[in-house]
């Protein structure tokens, strides 16, 4: 049912600060700050050869990323990414063996303008899964 790993998502305060991490550091091919006030978040993805880095940093006093943050004060990792051929099918194959799906569970449209969905980490091995339609 998965394909490719599309992202893994690092959590940071200081988006600027982790965005030069990566390019001056690192050498990485980072995009522009990219604003998606629906998720609360502002995202940067760094660009590798067989996937992305996606940095979210927190927008807003309702972002979701505030708790995680609140938790992990140095941020972390997020969440990974799983494309799906079939967003609906994947959430209902899914809802049916027992995994939860967070939010109203209807897909919303991600940073890379695609359907998006978020499985509860506790069905996943404490991990948090994003789910993109591709």
């Amino acid at each position: 049912m998965i394909g490719r790993l599309n992202h893994v998502a690092i959590a940071v305060r200081d988006l600027e600060k982790a965005t030069a991490l990566y390019r001056d550091t690192l050498g990485a091919h980072v995009s522009q700050p990219l604003a998606q006030p629906e998720h609360g978040v502002t995202v940067v993805f760094i660009e590798l050869p067989n996937t992305k880095i996606e940095l979210l940093a927190p927008l807003g006093e309702a972002s979701p990323i505030l708790k995680f943050l609140e938790k992990n004060p140095d941020g972390g990792m997020h969440h990974v990414c799983y494309e799906v051929d079939d967003i609906l099918a994947a959430r209902d194959r899914l809802k049916a063996g027992g995994a939860r799906v967070l939010g109203d569970g209807e897909p919303k449209i991600g940073a890379h303008g695609k359907p998006v969905l978020f499985l509860h980490p506790k069905d996943f091995s404490g991990t948090l899964v994003e789910l993109e339609q591709v």
